[in-house]
């Protein structure tokens, strides 16, 4: 076995690999990038390297840096985690040349799978079921219109080394064809420095599903049972379960033995996933083969019992595989929601900056425990007070439950995601808690369209109908009758002028627009229970009681005999006296004062936004990579205006109106901040 083990990544995944390096006593180096010194991964691992400066082409995409890192500090193996280098396969034979194992499969099999074109025609050869398309190299956008009218619209362009939605787009008519082979080449040769682009028949009302896949150097490959990674927005996967809601265990058979089947194709050696789109028969075809550790690995370790990061190191050392086939397990329930730094009321665009507060919800499994199940687990690369930079992807943290059942999993998920608690950034766990709560997920009802479908005019706050709206109103009622309790038993108080707690309150919902809701409340406190009272509001009686201090973001307690996990914030930047609840993915933001008080701010008028229509305005943190337009020229509604590049993925600005432009107001290669105007037009 290796003493000392690279991990060539950055994040949750570093911190993944960490963990078990750890549980199996092995040493471990990180490397960094200089945007990274102060990162979770650094701190975790007995050694750090730094690589270059913070653009991953300088860093973390570097071999030749890695490498020496390697050498430097004497490690044995490297373990490329996910992204990056993970599916280069000239880096897996330089590793290997350089006399270092790579903790992964050998560098054939990633240039057989790795490479979608190529991989297609392995599994026409190996009998796995493939998609119609064009599996050759298209030489450009007009050819790339042909080829999309003859296997008939609609149709996927897909970047031959793309992955994690980039370089990806699915046209529906000639001009969604030529737009999206533009748009593919251009991300799959930034992000990959390949811009080979391949078509194929866009299978509707599809599933994604996908198989773990385990081999060794003896010949052995097992499949590890199925994801279901269908609830996706933009290609990119949002929520992914094991097992699968949908297919039967005759279907699951059938996908398991072809993966099989073309990892052997291949010599396959490592963890690999195989992705299927299933079509509303079970009828399903290879999409590709993922040679590297995939981001949803933590939900089959929890149905299977199995550390796959520990399967891969040993596989790597050369040991075979410690079970068969038959020695697969399936058991429970296992969902992970990706908690990405994005504004989900914005358009999910990115949201970069410090965590303010990062405090996750309690854990009680462990990356690379496969004991303690049947609970919650965190798997992050940040913490307390980190940063999270413009540089890499959106991931914050994976949140991930196991439960007896899909019941159970979903209720878990539910409480685990009230109580993640993160400031100073925007997050889409909002978005994660309406789309748990919706029917159709509830009722297993969904395909990859599900977003697209349910949020095609974007996310809203209406979006997320609480079961009971009453119950935030009463937990603010609550928290702040609490809190005037505090106040008047503080000593040295003038004589009458001491603080009166009173039951009779106004609890004020805050309109955006100035549409406020004056509620009456009242409350009686329960004698001989601290942190009980009981709030009434609207003739609904509310028996609350908690063991949370008053200035916990995060309070637990019971509601009429049932438990619930909430968020409280008190003020906001442009309201000190505001008291914010969260529950269940919805947020209102009230005021409670006295009925007089609540009189006197029904008088008070609305003040409405500043008019910024004429403005073009950078609705994210990130780097403005081009600007379009001119003063004095004249531009029409839905014309490009400026392009800016964050997280990995660029984001075209488009003008609201006709207009001429003004002045511009920001020059290319300045980052930009939230609402920073770019373009002013006359």
């Amino acid at each position: 076995m290796f003493k000392k083990i690279l991990i060539a990544n950055r994040g949750e995944i570093a911190c993944r690999v960490i963990a078990t390096a750890k549980k199996m006593g092995i040493a471990t180096v990180a490397v960094y990038s200089e945007a990274d010194k102060e990162a979770r991964h650094v701190q975790m691992a007995d050694e750090a390297v730094l690589l270059g400066p913070a653009p991953s082409r300088e860093s973390y995409l570097v071999a030749d840096k890695i490498i020496a890192a390697a050498k430097q500090t004497g490690a044995q193996a490297i373990h490329p985690g996910y992204g990056f280098l993970s599916e280069n396969e000239a880096f897996a034979k330089r590793v290997e040349e350089e006399g270092m194992a790579f903790i992964g499969p050998r560098h054939f099999s990633i240039a057989a799978m790795g490479d979608k074109i190529a991989s297609k025609k392995l599994a026409n050869a190996a009998r796995v079921n493939t998609i119609p398309g064009w599996n050759d190299a298209i030489e450009n956008a007009e050819r790339a219109v042909e080829i999309a009218r003859d296997i008939g619209y609609p149709v996927m362009i897909k970047a031959s080394a793309g992955g994690g939605g980039k370089g990806l787009r699915v046209a529906f008519n000639d001009r969604d064809a030529l737009d999206g082979f533009t748009a593919c080449q251009n991300e799959a040769r930034n992000s990959f420095g390949d811009d080979r682009i391949f078509i194929e028949k866009f299978v509707q009302e599809p599933r994604h599903i996908e198989i773990q896949v385990l081999g060794d150097s003896h010949g052995n490959v097992i499949y590890l049972n199925e994801r279901e990674c269908s609830i996706q927005r933009r290609h990119q996967k949002v929520i992914e379960e094991a097992p699968s809601p949908f297919i039967s265990d005759a279907t699951r058979k059938a996908m398991g033995e072809q993966a099989v089947a073309l990892a052997k194709a291949v010599k396959y050696q490592s963890a690999g996933t195989v992705e299927f789109v299933v079509g509303k028969n079970q009828d399903f075809y290879f999409l590709e083969m993922n040679t590297r550790l995939q981001v949803e690995h933590p939900v089959t370790e929890c149905i299977t019992g199995l550390d796959l990061v520990e399967l891969m190191i040993r596989v790597a050392a050369g040991e075979k595989l410690p079970l068969t086939q038959d020695q697969v397990r399936r058991d429970g329930w296992a969902i992970e929601c990706r908690i990405n730094a994005e504004d989900p009321f914005r358009n999910f665009l990115p949201s970069t900056g410090r965590l303010v507060r990062f405090v996750p919800p309690a854990q009680s499994m462990w990356q690379g425990n496969t004991v303690d199940l049947l609970g919650v687990r965190v798997d992050t690369g940040v913490q307390d007070g980190g940063e999270i930079p413009m540089f890499y992807d959106s991931m914050i943290a994976k949140l991930i439950v196991h439960g007896r059942d899909r019941t159970d999993a979903i209720a878990k998920m539910r409480e685990a995601l009230n109580a993640f608690v993160i400031r100073g950034i925007s997050s889409n766990i909002p978005f994660q808690a309406a789309l748990l709560a919706h029917p159709k997920f509830v009722a297993g009802d969904f395909n990859t369209g599900f977003i697209a479908e349910q949020y095609g005019q974007g996310f809203r706050a209406e979006d997320v109908p609480h079961a009971d709206p009453d119950f935030l109103v009463a937990l603010a009622a609550f928290v702040r009758r609490k809190s005037r309790e505090r106040a008047a038993g503080l000593s040295g108080q003038l004589p009458g002028y001491g603080v009166k707690v009173g039951h009779d309150f106004r609890v004020i919902v805050l309109g955006s627009t100035g549409g406020h809701l004056y509620k009456p409340v009242h409350v009686d406190e329960v004698v001989g229970q601290l942190g009980s009272a009981v709030v009434t509001v609207a003739g609904q009686r509310y028996a609350i009681s908690s063991p949370s201090r008053l200035n916990d973001i995060c309070i637990t307690g019971e509601c009429n005999g049932r438990p619930f996990t909430a968020q409280i914030e008190r003020g906001t930047p442009r309201n000190p006296l505001a008291l914010v609840v969260q529950h269940n993915g919805t947020r209102i933001e009230t005021m409670v004062v006295s009925p007089r008080m609540a009189e006197l701010h029904a008088l008070m008028p609305f003040k409405a936004p500043a008019d910024m229509s004429k403005y073009v305005l950078s609705p994210m943190p990130g780097l403005l990579v081009e600007v379009a337009v001119q003063p004095g020229q004249k531009v029409q509604a839905g014309e490009r205006v400026a392009v800016i590049e964050a997280m990995k993925m660029e984001n075209v600005l488009f003008a609201a109106a006709d207009g001429v432009v003004g002045k511009v107001l920001a020059a290319k290669g300045e980052s930009l901040v939230v609402d920073q105007p770019i373009v002013e037009f006359e």
